[in-house]
């Protein structure tokens, strides 16, 4: 990644002591760096350690400082510390143990004859926190022989699908060489464009990858929501959620959602971005359409008349809420999220979403597939899109 290390190979094994000094006698022999995760937890099918112990025949022992931190963890949650947790303190003889600030597995790390292995628990976040503070800061060009640099850049879009995006962005092959490369990652409803540039001089590759980012951006238009950040240290400022939030304070502008298909997934996932609250008046989950009518005064006559799954009511629905919470903007769902429940006129998957403005409303029908959870997740990233692009468009 950035730090110019090359990863060559990845391997997924199973909790069996055999299977995993197997894979070691393999990797270690001819990788400078091999990186482990999972298998440090204190149950029984936690077996990385000794697993360790036995290929380097390093013989477990208790590590009293990992002892002390694991015992303070449980302290400061006011609990008592199960005696299983012992044995996440037991360290190989030559490893040291890297501090874990958010569990209770420290991270293992070995330096013999110019090769390295760290491993990492598995809990995502404490993977994340220790490739932060213990490997990221270890790695360099050392690691791959000479001085390669490698850089990355992502550009996030959404509103348009793999395929669709691909004929978008147009022939690659005057960008593209061995020496640069370009990732279209699919996720939700957003795809991000990863351009990977490499070479031996940090200026001239860090220039070739912005200039092809700039021409990405320029060819995906109005799809493209911004450059967002590469690697674990940017993950949570690298979605669409994150950009609406962003957009919304840096325009000092404030949102209250309407939802009804989505059940609160579009305030769920705008709640998890840090900084929220200073944007994010409220909302209200009206799946009934006596909430529709009763809470965001979205007239009977509309719902009879259109549905409660229609482009009207949408925008009644987000208009109601606006005015309710007194926003800038007002964002609502509505549709039918399967398996069933359609009909020939409205089929599982159609969403309609209406915006809210200050300068006025509209409302999009949009149709999707049949599965009930992956429908749901479309509508809610359809609409933080739409609401990104009215956002835009205030200036």
């Amino acid at each position: 990644g950035q730090a110019g290390v090359a990863v060559r190979e990845s391997r997924v094994v199973g909790d069996d002591i055999a299977v995993v000094t197997a894979a070691l006698a393999d990797l270690w022999p001819r990788h400078g760096l091999v990186v482990v995760t999972g298998g440090l937890g204190p149950t029984h099918d936690d077996l990385t350690r000794d697993a360790l112990a036995r290929f380097f025949e390093a013989p477990l022992a208790h590590d009293a400082h990992t002892m002390a931190r694991i015992e303070a963890l449980f302290a400061r949650r006011g609990r008592e510390m199960p005696a299983r947790n012992r044995a996440q303190a037991l360290v190989p003889a030559g490893f040291v143990a890297l501090d874990n600030d958010h569990g209770t597995a420290p991270g293992l790390l070995l330096e013999r004859a110019g090769r390295r292995l760290i491993a990492l628990p598995g809990v995502p976040r404490e993977m994340q926190e220790l490739v932060e503070a213990h490997l990221a800061p270890r790695l360099g060009a050392a690691e791959s022989g000479g001085a390669r640099v490698i850089r990355h850049r992502t550009i996030l879009t959404a509103g348009i699908g793999e395929s669709a995006l691909a004929d978008l962005v147009g022939d690659l092959g005057p960008w593209l060489d061995a020496r640069t490369h370009l990732a279209f990652l699919p996720s939700s409803g957003t795809v991000r464009l990863r351009v990977s540039a490499e070479g031996d001089d940090a200026a001239e590759v860090e220039a070739r990858a912005a200039r092809f980012a700039a021409h990405l951006t320029a060819r995906a238009g109005g799809h493209a929501v911004g450059e967002v950040p590469s690697g674990s240290a940017g993950a949570g400022a690298a979605t669409l959620d994150a950009a609406v939030v962003s957009r919304l304070a840096a325009a000092g502008a404030t949102l209250a959602i309407a939802e009804s298909c989505t059940g609160g997934l579009v305030m769920d996932r705008l709640t998890d971005v840090p900084g929220t609250s200073a944007v994010l008046a409220g909302g209200i989950v009206a799946y009934d359409n006596a909430v529709k009518a009763r809470d965001l005064g979205v007239p009977d006559a509309l719902l009879d008349a259109h549905g409660a799954v229609s482009a009207a009511v949408a925008a009644a629905m987000a208009d109601g809420v606006r005015v309710r919470f007194g926003t800038t903007y007002g964002l609502s769902t509505t549709g039918v999220a399967g398996p069933g429940g359609g009909t020939d006129e409205k089929p599982v998957g159609m969403v309609c979403i209406g915006v809210a403005t200050p300068s006025g409303t509209h409302a999009r029908r949009l149709q999707f597939g049949t599965d009930r959870r992956t429908n749901k997740m479309l509508f809610a990233t359809t609409a933080l899109d739409l609401l990104r692009r009215a956002i835009d468009a205030a200036g």
